[in-house]
C-alpha cells in the first residue's frame, strides 16, 4: 500500500494540473470501488473548481468553489495517470517502465478545463472517493481519528514523549498507530527506527523520562522521521509492486532502503559487525539489526 511519501508524491504531481482547473466531464465507468460512489457522484463535480490540493494522512483532499470536498484514496493499487492532449500514458522519470497499468481497470476519467485529463486506474479496487461536506473536515469518519502529521510542526521529541508516555506496546507498533501519528507505514517506520537506532520491540514509553520529558531516544526518533519521509518524497517515493508517480515515472527511494526487505545483508551502519532480521510483529514485517538497534 502506497505510505505518505508515495501520496504526498502523487499530491505534487497532481497539484500543478488539477488546480484552478475545472472539471468539464467526469466519467465513472464503475458503480463502486472499495466503497460505493457517493449519489451523483459525477453531477456534483462537473462544473466545479479545485481550488486547493492537500493532503491528510494518506487521503487526497481536493478543495472546490462549492460545499464538498473531493477526497481520494489509492489503496493497495490506485493510480492517478496525466495525460495533456497525446496518448502517451507513461511520462518521464528516473525509470522506463510499463506503469499505464492495464486500461481495463481506468475507473475514473477526470477531463479538465485546461485541456488535461487525469485518469485513475485501480487494478485490485480497494482505493475510494469520497465527497465530503466542507463543514466536516475534521469532524467526518475518515479524518475524526487521524493522529499528527509526521511533517508538520507538531512532531517533535515532546510530542512522541506524549503520546507515548506509559505506553508498554512495542515501539513499532506505536508508530503505526494511525490514531497517534498519521500517515507511517511499515516501510518508513523500518526505516526510522534504524536510522535512530532504537529496536522495535522495546516498550514505547522507554522513550520517555519518568517525568514525561522525551529521552535522547525520542529526539533522535522525531529527527529521524522527518529525516526519512524527507529523503524519501525527495526520491519520489518507493517502487513496490503497484507503486507509480502522477506522471508515470516510478519512485527509487527503495534503493537506499538501509533494513527493509534486506534480511540476511549485512547491516549497513559503520562500524556494525550485525546482519539485517525479519521478525514478525502484528501480522506484518519487521526488519531490523539486533546489534545496533537497542
Amino acid at each position: 500500500m502506497p505510505e505518505l511519501p508515495e501520496v504526498e508524491t502523487v499530491r505534487r504531481g497532481l497539484e500543478p494540473v488539477m488546480k484552478d482547473a475545472r472539471f468539464t466531464l467526469v466519467e465513472q465507468r464503475r458503480p463502486d470501488l472499495r466503497f460505493p460512489f457517493p449519489d451523483q457522484f459525477t453531477q456534483r463535480l462537473q462544473g466545479r473548481t479545485v481550488t486547493a490540493l492537500t493532503r491528510r494522512a494518506k487521503y487526497l483532499v481536493a478543495d472546490m468553489d462549492g460545499d464538498d470536498l473531493l477526497v481520494m484514496h489509492l489503496g493497495m493499487s490506485g493510480r492517478f495517470l496525466i495525460e495533456n492532449g497525446s496518448d502517451d500514458r507513461d511520462g518521464p522519470g528516473h525509470f522506463h517502465a510499463e506503469t499505464g497499468g492495464n486500461s481495463a481497470h481506468d475507473h475514473v476519467v477526470f477531463h479538465l478545463s485546461n485541456g488535461a485529463r487525469i485518469t485513475y486506474n485501480d487494478t485490485r479496487r480497494f482505493g475510494f472517493m469520497l465527497l465530503v461536506p466542507v463543514a466536516e473536515r475534521l469532524t467526518h469518519a475518515v479524518f475524526r481519528h487521524v493522529g499528527i502529521e509526521p511533517l508538520g510542526n507538531e512532531l517533535g521529541a515532546e510530542t512522541l514523549a506524549r503520546l507515548f508516555a506509559g505506553k508498554r506496546a512495542p515501539l513499532k507498533a506505536a508508530l503505526l498507530d494511525q490514531r497517534l501519528i498519521a500517515g507511517l507505514g511499515n516501510i518508513y517506520v523500518c526505516e526510522a527506527l534504524h536510522r535512530s537506532g532504537l529496536s522495535p520491540e522495546r516498550a514505547a514509553g522507554s522513550i520517555v523520562m519518568p517525568d514525561g520529558r522525551p529521552t535522547d531516544d525520542a529526539r533522535r526518533l522525531a529527527t529521524a522521521i522527518r529525516d526519512v519521509l524527507t529523503d524519501a518524497i525527495a526520491a519520489g517515493g518507493s517502487t513496490l509492486r503497484d507503486y507509480a508517480q502522477a506522471d508515470g515515472s516510478l519512485g527509487y527511494f527503495q534503493h537506499t532502503f538501509r533494513v527493509y526487505d534486506r534480511e540476511g545483508l549485512p547491516c549497513p551502519t559503520p562500524g556494525c559487525s550485525g546482519h539485517v532480521e525479519r521478525i514478525v510483529q502484528s501480522g506484518r514485517s519487521t526488519f531490523f539489526c539486533r546489534s545496533c538497534q537497542t
